[in-house]
Protein backbone atom coordinates (compact mmCIF):
# COMPACT_ATOMS: atom_id res chain seq x y z
CA UNK A 1 0.00 0.00 0.00
CA UNK A 2 1.36 3.27 -1.35
CA UNK A 3 0.95 6.60 -3.22
CA UNK A 4 3.81 9.05 -4.09
CA UNK A 5 7.28 8.20 -5.44
CA UNK A 6 8.64 7.51 -2.34
CA UNK A 7 6.81 4.08 -2.10
CA UNK A 8 7.95 3.29 -5.89
CA UNK A 9 11.61 2.30 -4.39
CA UNK A 10 9.90 -0.07 -2.25
CA UNK A 11 7.76 -1.92 -4.35
CA UNK A 12 11.09 -2.32 -6.94
CA UNK A 13 13.09 -3.73 -3.72
CA UNK A 14 10.29 -6.28 -2.73
CA UNK A 15 9.65 -7.43 -6.15
CA UNK A 16 13.20 -7.60 -6.82
CA UNK A 17 13.93 -9.59 -3.62
CA UNK A 18 11.66 -12.57 -5.27
CA UNK A 19 8.52 -12.11 -3.09
CA UNK A 20 5.51 -12.72 -4.73
CA UNK A 21 3.63 -9.07 -4.68
CA UNK A 22 -0.47 -10.28 -4.71
CA UNK A 23 -1.56 -6.87 -5.39
CA UNK A 24 -1.07 -2.90 -4.73
CA UNK A 25 -3.25 -0.66 -3.00
CA UNK A 26 -3.06 3.18 -3.98
CA UNK A 27 -5.12 6.36 -3.90
CA UNK A 28 -8.02 7.21 -6.65
CA UNK A 29 -6.29 8.91 -9.99
CA UNK A 30 -6.10 12.66 -9.39
CA UNK A 31 -6.24 15.76 -11.88
CA UNK A 32 -3.36 17.51 -12.00
CA UNK A 33 -2.09 20.14 -13.91
CA UNK A 34 -4.29 22.91 -16.05
CA UNK A 35 -6.79 20.78 -17.59
CA UNK A 36 -7.29 19.01 -14.95
CA UNK A 37 -6.30 15.43 -16.21
CA UNK A 38 -6.45 12.48 -14.28
CA UNK A 39 -3.42 11.32 -13.43
CA UNK A 40 -2.07 7.45 -11.87
CA UNK A 41 -0.36 7.70 -8.71
CA UNK A 42 3.56 6.54 -8.88
CA UNK A 43 2.97 3.58 -7.36
CA UNK A 44 0.06 2.41 -9.67
CA UNK A 45 2.12 2.96 -12.96
CA UNK A 46 4.79 0.90 -11.68
CA UNK A 47 2.49 -1.71 -10.27
CA UNK A 48 1.06 -1.95 -13.94
CA UNK A 49 4.27 -2.01 -15.50
CA UNK A 50 4.97 -5.23 -13.49
CA UNK A 51 1.40 -6.54 -14.59
CA UNK A 52 0.84 -6.58 -10.34
CA UNK A 53 -3.02 -5.89 -10.05
CA UNK A 54 -3.82 -2.38 -8.34
CA UNK A 55 -6.66 -1.92 -6.47
CA UNK A 56 -7.55 2.02 -5.67
CA UNK A 57 -11.11 1.82 -2.68
CA UNK A 58 -12.31 4.81 -2.86
CA UNK A 59 -13.35 3.68 1.41
CA UNK A 60 -11.31 1.27 3.03
CA UNK A 61 -14.16 0.44 5.54
CA UNK A 62 -16.29 -1.19 2.42
CA UNK A 63 -16.55 -4.94 2.96
CA UNK A 64 -15.89 -5.52 -0.71
CA UNK A 65 -12.39 -4.32 -0.33
CA UNK A 66 -11.97 -6.23 2.74
CA UNK A 67 -13.25 -9.27 0.70
CA UNK A 68 -10.89 -8.45 -1.88
CA UNK A 69 -7.22 -8.30 0.22
CA UNK A 70 -8.51 -11.20 1.93
CA UNK A 71 -9.15 -13.16 -0.80
CA UNK A 72 -5.40 -12.50 -1.85
CA UNK A 73 -4.29 -14.50 1.41
CA UNK A 74 -1.55 -12.21 1.92
CA UNK A 75 1.58 -13.37 4.50
CA UNK A 76 2.12 -9.39 5.20
CA UNK A 77 0.81 -6.24 4.45
CA UNK A 78 3.28 -3.42 3.80
CA UNK A 79 2.58 0.09 3.74
CA UNK A 80 4.87 3.14 2.21
CA UNK A 81 3.24 6.56 2.45
CA UNK A 82 -0.07 5.30 0.91
CA UNK A 83 -1.82 8.02 2.56
CA UNK A 84 -5.02 7.32 4.31
CA UNK A 85 -5.55 5.61 7.70
CA UNK A 86 -5.86 2.12 7.53
CA UNK A 87 -8.87 0.39 9.23
CA UNK A 88 -8.19 -2.19 11.94
CA UNK A 89 -10.60 -4.75 9.97
CA UNK A 90 -7.27 -4.70 7.27
CA UNK A 91 -4.70 -4.70 9.41
CA UNK A 92 -5.77 -7.65 10.86
CA UNK A 93 -5.87 -9.57 7.43
CA UNK A 94 -2.26 -10.72 6.56
CA UNK A 95 -1.20 -14.36 8.16
CA UNK A 96 2.00 -13.04 9.75
CA UNK A 97 1.40 -8.75 10.60
CA UNK A 98 1.30 -5.65 8.65
CA UNK A 99 3.92 -3.79 8.57
CA UNK A 100 4.84 0.20 7.82
CA UNK A 101 7.55 1.89 7.34
CA UNK A 102 7.96 5.53 8.58
CA UNK A 103 10.85 7.93 7.84
CA UNK A 104 11.97 8.89 11.62
CA UNK A 105 13.27 7.28 14.58
CA UNK A 106 10.50 6.76 16.69
CA UNK A 107 8.76 7.16 18.64
CA UNK A 108 9.95 10.84 17.59
CA UNK A 109 8.60 12.59 14.40
CA UNK A 110 5.02 10.81 14.12
CA UNK A 111 2.45 11.87 11.69
CA UNK A 112 3.13 13.28 8.62
CA UNK A 113 5.84 15.41 7.91
CA UNK A 114 8.85 13.59 9.73
CA UNK A 115 11.71 14.33 6.77
CA UNK A 116 11.13 18.15 6.80
CA UNK A 117 10.94 18.67 10.47
CA UNK A 118 14.16 16.64 11.46
CA UNK A 119 15.42 19.61 8.88
CA UNK A 120 13.38 22.38 10.63
CA UNK A 121 14.75 21.45 13.90
CA UNK A 122 18.27 21.68 12.96
CA UNK A 123 18.99 17.91 13.77
CA UNK A 124 22.02 16.37 12.55
CA UNK A 125 20.63 12.76 12.12
CA UNK A 126 17.30 10.77 12.01
CA UNK A 127 16.49 7.57 10.94
CA UNK A 128 13.94 5.24 9.45
CA UNK A 129 11.90 2.69 11.81
CA UNK A 130 9.91 -1.12 11.03
CA UNK A 131 7.23 -1.39 13.18
CA UNK A 132 3.75 -2.94 13.78
CA UNK A 133 0.80 -1.47 12.83
CA UNK A 134 -2.18 -0.67 15.07
CA UNK A 135 -5.25 1.71 14.48
CA UNK A 136 -3.25 4.68 16.56
CA UNK A 137 -1.00 6.47 14.04
CA UNK A 138 2.71 5.42 14.11
CA UNK A 139 2.34 3.76 17.62
CA UNK A 140 3.22 0.37 17.20
CA UNK A 141 5.47 -1.69 18.54
CA UNK A 142 8.99 -1.28 16.90
CA UNK A 143 10.87 -3.73 15.10
CA UNK A 144 14.13 -2.18 13.43
CA UNK A 145 15.38 0.80 13.31
CA UNK A 146 18.46 2.77 11.28
CA UNK A 147 19.77 5.88 11.73
CA UNK A 148 20.43 8.39 8.89
CA UNK A 149 22.69 11.33 8.98
CA UNK A 150 21.77 15.19 8.28
CA UNK A 151 24.08 17.02 6.30
CA UNK A 152 24.47 20.58 6.72
CA UNK A 153 23.44 21.16 3.06
CA UNK A 154 20.79 17.98 2.99
CA UNK A 155 16.90 19.35 1.56
CA UNK A 156 13.97 17.06 2.11
CA UNK A 157 14.79 15.72 -1.23
CA UNK A 158 18.34 14.63 -0.55
CA UNK A 159 17.54 13.17 3.15
CA UNK A 160 14.23 11.89 1.24
CA UNK A 161 16.18 10.08 -1.06
CA UNK A 162 19.11 8.60 1.66
CA UNK A 163 15.90 7.76 3.64
CA UNK A 164 13.98 5.71 0.60
CA UNK A 165 17.57 3.57 -0.06
CA UNK A 166 18.20 2.69 4.07
CA UNK A 167 14.44 2.03 3.99
CA UNK A 168 13.82 -0.39 1.31
CA UNK A 169 17.63 -2.00 2.29
CA UNK A 170 15.43 -2.01 6.19
CA UNK A 171 12.45 -3.48 5.07
CA UNK A 172 13.70 -5.97 3.13
CA UNK A 173 16.05 -7.07 6.39
CA UNK A 174 12.66 -6.84 7.93
CA UNK A 175 10.39 -8.98 6.20
CA UNK A 176 13.63 -11.86 6.23
CA UNK A 177 13.80 -11.50 9.74
CA UNK A 178 10.47 -11.72 10.58
CA UNK A 179 10.43 -14.88 8.19
CA UNK A 180 12.97 -16.57 10.35
CA UNK A 181 11.56 -15.68 13.53
CA UNK A 182 14.40 -13.61 14.27
CA UNK A 183 12.52 -10.19 15.30
CA UNK A 184 11.23 -9.08 18.81
CA UNK A 185 9.02 -5.90 18.36
CA UNK A 186 9.71 -3.99 20.84
CA UNK A 187 6.89 -1.13 22.17
CA UNK A 188 7.21 2.74 21.96
CA UNK A 189 7.77 4.42 24.68
CA UNK A 190 5.38 6.52 24.03
CA UNK A 191 5.81 9.38 26.26
CA UNK A 192 8.16 10.31 24.30
CA UNK A 193 6.30 10.63 21.07
CA UNK A 194 6.52 14.31 19.38
CA UNK A 195 4.22 14.68 16.07
CA UNK A 196 4.20 16.63 13.48
CA UNK A 197 1.82 18.00 11.12
CA UNK A 198 1.06 18.12 7.41
CA UNK A 199 3.13 20.73 6.02
CA UNK A 200 0.84 23.62 3.97
CA UNK A 201 2.04 26.23 1.47
CA UNK A 202 1.95 29.21 3.75
CA UNK A 203 4.50 27.41 5.78
CA UNK A 204 6.81 28.48 3.39
CA UNK A 205 6.54 32.14 4.55
CA UNK A 206 10.28 33.33 5.62
CA UNK A 207 9.54 35.45 8.38
CA UNK A 208 12.85 37.56 8.40
CA UNK A 209 12.78 38.58 12.26
CA UNK A 210 13.17 35.05 13.20
CA UNK A 211 16.79 33.89 13.33
CA UNK A 212 19.35 33.00 10.47
CA UNK A 213 19.48 29.49 11.60
CA UNK A 214 15.81 29.07 11.61
CA UNK A 215 15.59 30.51 8.27
CA UNK A 216 17.86 28.65 6.66
CA UNK A 217 17.08 25.65 7.78
CA UNK A 218 13.16 26.21 6.69
CA UNK A 219 14.99 26.92 3.19
CA UNK A 220 16.18 23.25 3.23
CA UNK A 221 12.87 21.37 4.61
CA UNK A 222 10.58 22.47 2.21
CA UNK A 223 12.78 22.14 -0.92
CA UNK A 224 11.70 20.84 -3.21
CA UNK A 225 8.02 21.27 -1.72
CA UNK A 226 6.44 23.97 -0.74
CA UNK A 227 9.09 25.66 -1.50
CA UNK A 228 9.83 28.89 0.86
CA UNK A 229 8.99 32.65 -0.35
CA UNK A 230 9.09 36.18 0.61
CA UNK A 231 7.79 39.51 -1.58
CA UNK A 232 10.08 42.03 -3.01
CA UNK A 233 7.83 45.10 -3.61
CA UNK A 234 4.90 43.00 -4.48
CA UNK A 235 6.96 40.51 -6.64
CA UNK A 236 6.89 36.89 -4.67
CA UNK A 237 10.38 35.19 -4.90
CA UNK A 238 11.07 31.77 -3.74
CA UNK A 239 14.02 31.05 -1.95
CA UNK A 240 16.10 27.61 -2.86
CA UNK A 241 19.32 28.32 -1.31
CA UNK A 242 21.26 30.23 1.02
CA UNK A 243 24.22 30.77 3.21
CA UNK A 244 24.56 32.24 6.31
CA UNK A 245 26.33 35.38 7.05
CA UNK A 246 27.91 36.53 10.52
CA UNK A 247 26.60 39.32 12.47
CA UNK A 248 25.82 42.62 10.19
CA UNK A 249 24.48 46.73 10.99
CA UNK A 250 22.44 46.24 14.13
CA UNK A 251 20.89 49.87 12.42
CA UNK A 252 19.45 47.38 9.84
CA UNK A 253 15.61 45.68 10.21
CA UNK A 254 14.77 42.53 9.69
CA UNK A 255 14.22 41.84 6.01
CA UNK A 256 16.37 44.47 5.09
CA UNK A 257 18.42 44.11 1.94
CA UNK A 258 21.72 44.99 2.64
CA UNK A 259 23.47 44.32 -0.33
CA UNK A 260 22.89 42.94 -3.78
CA UNK A 261 25.54 41.81 -6.16
CA UNK A 262 27.10 39.23 -8.42
CA UNK A 263 27.48 36.81 -5.14
CA UNK A 264 23.93 36.82 -4.52
CA UNK A 265 21.51 39.00 -2.48
CA UNK A 266 22.37 39.60 1.39
CA UNK A 267 19.30 39.98 4.20
CA UNK A 268 19.02 41.33 7.00
CA UNK A 269 17.57 38.29 9.66
CA UNK A 270 16.90 38.77 13.33
CA UNK A 271 19.81 38.19 14.90
CA UNK A 272 22.68 37.95 11.60
CA UNK A 273 22.52 37.97 8.01
CA UNK A 274 21.23 35.40 4.79
CA UNK A 275 22.85 35.33 1.27
CA UNK A 276 20.17 34.46 -1.11
CA UNK A 277 22.30 32.32 -3.75
CA UNK A 278 19.44 30.76 -5.65
CA UNK A 279 16.12 31.97 -6.24
CA UNK A 280 12.73 31.69 -8.37
CA UNK A 281 10.94 34.88 -9.53
CA UNK A 282 7.42 34.79 -10.11
CA UNK A 283 6.65 32.55 -13.62
CA UNK A 284 9.97 32.18 -13.76
CA UNK A 285 12.52 29.31 -13.40
CA UNK A 286 15.18 28.67 -10.44
CA UNK A 287 18.87 30.32 -11.38
CA UNK A 288 21.30 31.75 -9.16
CA UNK A 289 20.76 35.14 -7.42
CA UNK A 290 23.56 36.21 -9.26
CA UNK A 291 22.10 35.67 -12.55
CA UNK A 292 18.54 37.11 -11.69
CA UNK A 293 20.33 39.95 -10.67
CA UNK A 294 21.73 40.28 -14.54
CA UNK A 295 17.90 41.52 -15.44
CA UNK A 296 16.80 42.79 -12.87
CA UNK A 297 17.35 45.96 -10.69
CA UNK A 298 17.06 45.10 -7.00
CA UNK A 299 18.45 47.91 -4.23
CA UNK A 300 19.85 48.00 -0.99
CA UNK A 301 17.69 49.58 1.95
CA UNK A 302 14.57 47.82 0.38
CA UNK A 303 12.74 45.78 3.03
CA UNK A 304 11.73 42.14 1.76
CA UNK A 305 7.61 41.85 3.35
CA UNK A 306 5.37 39.33 4.55
CA UNK A 307 2.97 39.83 2.30
CA UNK A 308 1.99 41.21 -1.05
CA UNK A 309 1.05 44.62 0.55
CA UNK A 310 3.11 47.34 1.66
Amino acid sequence: MGTPSISVPFLKAVINSGRNVVSVVTQSDKPKGRGHKLTQSPVKEYALLQGIPVLQPKKLSDSSFSDMIRSAEPDYLVVVAYGRIIPVEILQIPKKCPVNVHASLLPEYRGASPIQYAILDGRSYTGVTTMLMTPELDAGDILLQERIDIERDDTSGSLGLKMTVKGAELLLKTLDGLDKGEIVSVPQQHESATYVPVIRKEDGLIKWNDNAENIYNRIRAFDPWPGTFTYYNGTRWMIWRAVILGNCSPLSAPGEIIEAGPDGIVVKTGDAALRITEMQSEGKKRMAAGEYLRGHAVSAGIILNNSMVG
